[in-house]
């Protein structure tokens, strides 16, 4: 049967719409590939052999004191009281009488004993709150050790307390904190081999509480479009109501495991760095990364586009970025695959003791005196956990 003229006219209207959105589709992929190859063309992978990749940071946090530390600028910095006070000395670790968070301090001290036998004699001001504690207007510029910063501060980076203990607890899941890197490794990657790319739920997924408003955009997406993404707010500590969840009632706290389970996972600041960054890439899924303010040592060698998909901070891209994922999904799972490997290969536990004896070492070189034990100070011993044991 003929079409009448009207319903011919609705049918090429309709042609030229999709064929006009697909052709808009097909530019904006093309932006986003021509992005990956860049990336990927310029990419310089690390040497795994030699723990070089993250040498570079540790150099450049460092320049600001190639003309040396005093030992007046280390007694004002210990009076300024931004950080916890060690010194090593013979060999052996000691540290101030407190401790402001005793379970990240002794994350910290785990690190130094490992490394303790291979140390020079020198003392050091470690920060262990959030937030780093050197603003670029400060002058003359604090040795301070923080375990994240953004561009506007200039503090030294150590590999945070977490990859040991001390980590943020969640409960009922983690009560003590997200617990050991090497044995978190060990758990997401089973998960990783149980939930394939193919397997994996072709949707986003988020849990966690909302320290800041930035991860609003996302709930909300979710609640619209519950078919695109899954993201839901927990409970954190300072939750008092439903208001604390945007207005609906707190979600179920979700196992990093069962992250593995989609392909998508957003990562956020939290108050500093979000610490779940280097657990996400473990599942084998593709990291959604918001915002490239904050950073940790390692994060300078995760490259957007060849290692992640790159964010912007008021999430307008989002939708975009989701649908391009999912017509283009060798393209992201390559990406995924990318992000995975890097951290297997360059996030390990010895990579990360190297970088505390290197920083140590190298930091210790930068001292114009000889420290002297401070008679005051406690010896910290190594206390063998109840998994090394």
């Amino acid at each position: 049967m003929e079409l009448s003229w009207l319903s011919m006219s609705l049918f090429i209207f309709f042609c030229n719409l999709f064929e006009c959105c697909l052709s808009d589709n097909n530019e904006s992929w093309q932006s986003y590939l021509s992005k990956i190859t860049h990336a990927k063309k310029n990419y310089h992978p690390c040497i795994q052999e030699n723990y070089s990749c993250y040498l570079g940071v540790l150099k450049n946090d460092l320049k600001l004191f190639q003309n040396g530390i005093s030992e007046e600028l280390m007694a004002d910095t210990v009076r300024r009281g931004v950080g916890t006070h060690y010194q090593i000395i013979g060999h052996k670790l000691y540290r101030e009488q407190s401790c402001m968070f005793p379970a990240r301090c002794s994350g910290v001290e785990h690190f130094i004993l490992k490394v303790i036998d291979k140390l020079p004699d020198l003392e050091v001001i470690i920060n262990v709150r959030d937030y780093p504690q050197v603003p670029r207007w400060v002058q003359p510029v604090l040795p301070v050790l923080s375990f994240s910063k953004t561009s506007d501060y200039q503090d030294i980076m150590y590999p945070a307390w977490t990859f040991w203990e001390g980590g943020p607890a969640i409960w009922p899941i983690y009560p003590t904190g997200l617990g050991r890197w090497d044995l978190m490794r060990d758990d997401l990657n089973k998960s990783a081999a149980q939930w394939p790319w193919k397997k994996k739920s072709p949707k986003g997924f988020f849990r966690g509480s909302r320290t800041s408003s930035e991860r609003d955009p996302l709930i909300l997406l979710s609640r619209e479009a519950p078919d695109v993404v899954d993201a839901e707010y927990t409970k954190n500590q300072a939750w008092k109501s439903e208001k604390d969840t945007l207005g609906s009632p707190p979600a179920k706290e979700i196992p990093l495991v069962d992250h593995c389970k989609y392909k998508y996972l957003f990562n956020f600041r939290g108050v500093a760095a979000s610490f779940r960054l280097k657990h996400l890439f473990l599942c084998g899924s593709l990291v959604f990364h918001v915002g490239e303010e904050w950073i940790e040592f390692f994060y300078p060698q995760l490259k957007p586009w060849v290692h992640y998909i790159p964010v912007k901070q008021d999430l307008s891209d989002l939708r975009e970025l989701l649908q391009f994922v999912k017509e283009n999904d060798g393209v992201a799972e390559e990406i995924a695959m990318r992000g995975q490997k890097f951290i297997l290969d360059h996030l390990r536990m010895e990579d990360v003791y190297f970088y505390w004896e290197r920083l140590l070492t190298d930091f210790s070189k930068l001292l114009k005196y000889k420290p002297k034990r401070n008679s005051n100070y406690n010896q910290i011993i190594h206390r063998p956990s109840k998994l090394e044991l």
